[in-house]
This record gives C-alpha cells, structure tokens and sequence, in this order.
C-alpha cells in the first residue's frame, strides 16, 4: 500500500513543477546520474561566477561527494524549463513540499549561479532556505544525465539556439 502511495505522491510532485512553471520533469532512477571530475573544472575555467558565492565551486562538494551523495538515494526528480532563472524557485519551493510529505531526505540542486543576492556575505548565506548549488557546481554531468533519461539538451552555439535548464531534486 506504501508504495502506491509513494508513486501517487511523485506523480503529484511531478504536475506540481509543470504548475510552478517547469517545461517538464521526469521520475529517474538515481543510478542514472552522472558525476564527474571535469564538470567542476568547466566552471572554474569557463564560467565568470566561479568563486563567486557559496552555491558555486570552490564552496559545494566535489563530484566524489555528490555522487556519494547520490548513492544515498534511489530516485530523484529532473525538472526540465527552457525558460533562464526560473528553476532554481521551482526546485527549492518543490524540495519543501516533498520534503512536507514526508519524504524526509529530499534534497534539490539548481540550475547556475544563486542569484538571490547581487553578494554573498562574508557570513554566510543568509537565504539557506532557497539557495542551491547547481547540478554542475556538485560535479553533476548535465549533459549526459540528461540524456541517460532521453531528455533534450545541446550545446548552445549561438543566441538563437533552444536552451534547456535542468535542476534535480533527490527523494528517497
């Protein structure tokens, strides 16, 4: 019966992304998840953010960490959106009703840098609450992760190209 009930609710957290704005989102097994070493490197050598705040690398785990992270888990939710900006909000309003529900060891990764303050103060985050590192800042293979679960997703080679954004929330 639990696990009716289980599947009903993540049938349930799925429409409530579309509701929140998301394009799409996915129910994946978290073995499809793909980490590693080089992604934190793209943003140290390619992205101007790097350092920039605690959602960013040097300050989140490495790909070794998330993926032992990962193993923690068996599934997790790919939420899809095309539109910049918008998923991060989605993932962090959707990981607190998971969590709500009762699924107690949900967690969620955005999509590129926190935005939730021009600065990160000397501190620490003062919005704990709704910021998240992004998949990639953890090591996250987006690309492949994406594709693991025959989700669009391309590079990006001029303005004109479609964007695909993807943020994870991990569940149980």
């Amino acid at each position: 019966m639990k696990s009716r009930a289980a599947t009903s609710d993540l049938d349930r957290f799925m429409a409530r992304a579309r509701k929140l704005g998301a394009d799409d989102a996915h129910l994946i097994d978290a073995a499809s998840i793909v980490t590693a070493a080089w992604v934190r490197m793209k943003c140290q050598f390619g992205c101007d953010g790097y350092g920039a705040g605690y959602c960013c690398p040097p300050h989140t785990p490495t790909h070794s960490q998330t993926q032992a992270m990962i193993d923690c888990y068996r599934r997790g939710i790919l939420i899809h959106c095309t539109q910049p900006g918008q998923l991060t909000p989605i993932v962090t309003q959707l990981e607190r009703e998971i969590f709500l529900a009762g699924f107690y060891k949900a967690f969620g990764f955005g999509a590129g840098p926190c935005s939730l303050c021009s600065e990160c103060p000397p501190e620490g985050c003062r919005h704990r609450d709704r910021a998240r590192p992004s998949m990639e800042a953890c090591g996250i293979d987006v690309y492949a992760t994406a594709h693991a679960n025959g989700l669009p997703i391309e590079v990006v080679r001029d303005r004109a190209c479609p964007q695909n954004y993807y943020g994870l929330i991990l569940i149980d």
